[in-house]
């Protein structure tokens, strides 16, 4: 077992800086999409992971691994991304309460202009 230190004062500092700026990104990030009548970047997350998964696409738990999202969080925006038409759901053939979710093309589409916007 190893014995537990206390960060440094330089560590703790560098970690609130950082932290600071993390959010910070974000906020202009989620602003500059709102400018640009875009939907909030927690949608370009899931797109983005649909769109690399390919015409397979995801069950919902591999995008709550792959985003780090809770299960409500992503059963709401799922909810919503199928009904502005970004995403749909396929029943899985051998698991009957299963879904898999993937890009549409409409989907695709404002992943593209949502990251002129982010990226």
């Amino acid at each position: 077992m190893t014995e537990q230190t206390n960060p440094s004062p330089a560590a703790i500092k560098a970690w609130a800086r950082l932290m600071r700026v993390s959010r910070q990104l974000v906020e202009r990030a989620e602003d500059a999409l709102k400018d640009s009548s875009l939907p909030p970047l927690a949608w370009y997350d899931v797109l983005h992971e649909l769109a690399e998964a390919g015409e397979g696409g995801l069950r919902p738990f591999q995008l709550i691994e792959r985003t780090l999202f809770a299960q409500y969080n992503i059963s709401r925006l799922l909810a919503r991304l199928e009904a502005d038409g970004l995403v749909e759901k396929l029943r899985v053939a051998d698991d009957g309460r299963g879904q898999t979710i993937r890009i549409t093309g409409k989907g695709r589409e404002t992943r593209r202009h949502m990251w002129a916007v982010y990226g």
